[in-house]
C-alpha cells in the first residue's frame, strides 16, 4: 500500500500544498489523515486515478501503477462509444480520439496499452496513424486494432504495414471483448 504526501502530489501537479488540501477536504482526491499530526496521505491508485478523471499527465515515476487503457480512433462518434461501452464492460479505461491528429496527441498523454482505429478518417486517414506509431519506438510495445467497415483487401494492408488484428465493422461485441482481452493481457 503505496502512499504519496500532500507536499509530493502538489510536486507532481505543479500546484501548492494548499491546492492538494483542499482536493482532499472537497473530496474530489481520495484521501486519510495520519493518527497524531493529522498529515495527508492518498494512496497511488487513488492518486492515478485522480490525474485519470481530470485529464491530468500521470508522472513518469507513477506510470508503472497505471491502469492499461486503450485509445479508440474513430470519426463516427456512436461508434466510438459502442467500442467505449465494450471496453468499459470488460473492465478496460478507454479514450476518444476523433481524428488521427488528436490521437497523435492522446497517444503521448496517455500512453494506451491498445489503439482501436477507423481507416476511413478525414485528414490524417488510419493507415497514416499506423504508419505515424510503427515509425516512434516509444510505441513498439502498442497494440492495433483496426475496426473499418473497408473490404477485406483494405484490412489486410493495415495488417501489413503495422496493426495487429482486424475486425469488420458491424463487429460483433463478442469478438471486440476477446481481442481486447488479449491484447490488454499480454
Amino acid at each position: 500500500m503505496k502512499t504519496l504526501t500532500s507536499g509530493e502530489i502538489a510536486s507532481y501537479c505543479d500546484v501548492n500544498l494548499r491546492t492538494v488540501i483542499r482536493w482532499i477536504e472537497n473530496g474530489k482526491l481520495k484521501g486519510f489523515k495520519l493518527p497524531g499530526r493529522g498529515n495527508n496521505r492518498v494512496l497511488v491508485e487513488d492518486f492515478i486515478e485522480f490525474l485519470e478523471r481530470h485529464d491530468m499527465p500521470i508522472p513518469d515515476a507513477l506510470k508503472g501503477d497505471a491502469t492499461p487503457s486503450i485509445l479508440i480512433v474513430d470519426d463516427e462518434m456512436p461508434v466510438a462509444k459502442s467500442i467505449q461501452r465494450v471496453a468499459r464492460r470488460a473492465g478496460f479505461e478507454s479514450y476518444i480520439a476523433t481524428g488521427g491528429f488528436q490521437a497523435g496527441i492522446m497517444l503521448s498523454q496517455h500512453e494506451p496499452k491498445v489503439m482501436t482505429l477507423d481507416l476511413s478518417m478525414p485528414g490524417m486517414d488510419g493507415y497514416s496513424v499506423i504508419d505515424f506509431t510503427r515509425e516512434q519506438s516509444k510505441y513498439k510495445d502498442l497494440k492495433i486494432v483496426v475496426i473499418s467497415a473497408l473490404d477485406d483487401i483494405s484490412l489486410e494492408r493495415a495488417l501489413e504495414i503495422g496493426a495487429d488484428a482486424s475486425l469488420q465493422k458491424p463487429f460483433s461485441n463478442h469478438d471486440l471483448t476477446m481481442v481486447l482481452e488479449q491484447f490488454m493481457s499480454m
